[in-house]
């Protein structure tokens, strides 16, 4: 398995593309003007604790004011707020919180108001960016994420990533972290510390801590509101969270970044440094270059084609998001049905685990597998899909399927959702609009794999535009067919025919239906 990084740089986006052996998995976008990442710690002023819902208004700077719910002030509230208070005056300059005296932990079953009143000073962290016509979702309870461990500042709980599995190991990494772990901080120890000695994470602590210090000396000045630490950019961010051995490759494509990139790289692996490339073409853009524009417009449509004729209907409603899963053409020459449903199952949940990490779907999704009768065979699915989504980073869920087929996963969605407009306008009417017209190329060589099963000879009429594409340039997508199948099929230009329609004939020029 290789994974590659490709990084293109605009001057208005950045935009990153993960690919795992070359299909893209995941997708995000660092816009200039976005002041709102996750991790991104603000001080700021309650506007209005408010009872009923046990939460309480934040001016962050944003058009709309953050929401903090009380669950998210974190047990040692109090210690902050004091904290705060004394290093704004000027009274307390070591901000190591060795000498700090805590104050009692707030009641986990409190009320807000009895903690917080309106002009309040207080440190809190984006825990999930605005979405739609809500603000940020924020939380008092601080934690800086570094590449092995998070460190959270009033606490001294040490925690190990759940998914480290091995006993011993989770015990070696807590005795390693309490004899380096500073007091009034606790730390979480990240499943990529796995194996590391003492003075990887104590290099990691150290530089965790100078972040720390370095905002605690801008509150004395700091206006309300505004941010004291930045999250690393994104590209530093994906890396720390999602880079291993697996990565092969980090492709950028712009020179300062690749700079930037090649530097963070040589702290956290400086063995993996010289994987990272500066890309320069003037002929090919690089997400020409990786097949990713091609993946983009045939990955973000309403319906998704999958492998073997089957497919999926992503629909999005306010409440959840709801995914049909098709088996196309192919239950019309099927033996054994049960078969064929467990197939395209198969198939379809590696698909949806992909398409829930690209377009970042969160909240309730819904998925309708294709009815399988046995039980073992709906565990095999159910196995399957928590495996292929095991990598994702965001908390999920997922029940086993019902015996209706259907499947509920919640997914954590920090970030809006990646949303892409894959129709265009259509050139043969004003006011319609048409799929990418890329996708006609995939739906002409789907239907010609199924066509070419029970037909020796066929002929294709498509418009003048795609004949040429097909049969045009060396070697053109027409030869690979006959490299793939064996076949010739004869391309016959129509200009009668709009852009996108096509249809096969068989040798006496009967139509085949697609």
């Amino acid at each position: 398995m290789n994974k590659e990084l490709i990084i293109r740089s605009s001057s208005e986006a950045v935009d990153f593309a993960l690919l795992k052996d070359g299909k893209l998995i995941e997708l995000h976008k660092e816009e200039e003007k976005s002041n709102f990442q996750v991790g991104d710690i603000f001080i700021a002023k309650i506007r209005k604790p408010v009872a009923g819902l046990n939460a309480a208004f934040v001016n962050v700077g944003f058009e709309k004011d953050a929401f903090l719910h009380y669950h998210d002030l974190g047990p040692n509230l109090a210690s902050q707020l004091k904290f705060i208070k004394l290093v704004s005056a000027g009274k307390l300059k070591d901000f190591s919180l060795k000498t700090f005296q805590f104050e009692k932990e707030i009641d986990k079953d409190g009320i807000i108001t009895d903690i917080l009143s309106a002009n309040q000073s207080v440190l809190v962290q984006v825990v999930k960016e605005p979405i739609s016509t809500k603000g940020p979702r924020i939380s008092a309870e601080l934690s800086l994420a570094g590449r092995f461990i998070v460190l959270v500042p009033f606490s001294d709980r040490v925690s190990i990533s759940q998914k480290i599995e091995d006993k011993k190991e989770k015990d070696r990494l807590k005795k390693l972290v309490l004899s380096i772990k500073p007091k009034g901080f606790g730390v979480i120890v990240r499943t990529v510390a796995e194996g590391k000695n003492v003075a990887e994470l104590e290099k990691d602590l150290q530089n965790l801590l100078s972040r720390w210090t370095a905002m605690c000396k801008k509150l004395p000045t700091a206006h309300h509101p505004s941010k004291v630490l930045g999250e690393l950019n994104r590209a530093s961010s994906i890396l720390r969270d999602v880079f291993n051995d697996t990565f092969s490759g980090i492709q950028i494509d712009d020179e300062e970044l690749f700079h930037q990139t090649k530097e963070y790289l040589q702290e956290i692996a400086p063995s993996k440094q010289s994987i990272v490339k500066f890309y320069q073409s003037n002929d090919t853009p690089i997400f020409e270059k990786y097949n990713i524009e091609r993946q983009i417009k045939t990955s973000f449509g309403r319906t998704v084609s999958m492998s073997k004729g089957a497919y999926l209907i992503i629909e999005h409603t306010e409440a959840l998001h709801v995914i049909d899963v098709n088996s196309g053409n192919r239950s019309n020459k099927a033996t054994n049905q049960e078969d064929t449903a467990m197939e395209v199952n198969m198939i379809a949940a590696a698909e949806i685990a992909r398409q829930l990490r690209l377009r970042d779907m969160g909240g309730i999704i819904v998925v309708d597998f294709i009815d399988m009768s046995n039980p073992e065979n709906r565990k095999v699915l159910f196995d399957f899909l928590r495996e292929e989504m095991s990598d994702d980073k965001a908390k999920h869920k997922i029940l086993p399927p019902s015996k209706f087929g259907l499947v509920q996963i919640t997914r954590q969605r920090v970030r809006p959702e990646v949303n892409i407009k894959t129709r265009e306008e259509d050139p043969n009417n004003e006011h319609g609009e048409i799929e990418a017209p890329i996708l006609i190329i995939d739906k002409i060589t789907s239907d010609l794999e199924r066509i070419l099963k029970t037909h020796n000879k066929v002929v294709l009429n498509t418009h003048p535009f795609v004949a040429a594409y097909l049969s045009k340039g060396f070697p053109s997508l027409r030869s690979k067919w006959f490299f793939e199948h064996k076949k010739w099929v004869k391309i016959i230009p129509r200009d009668a025919y709009t852009y996108l329609e096509y249809h096969f004939y068989d040798k006496k020029g009967n139509v085949i239906s697609e």
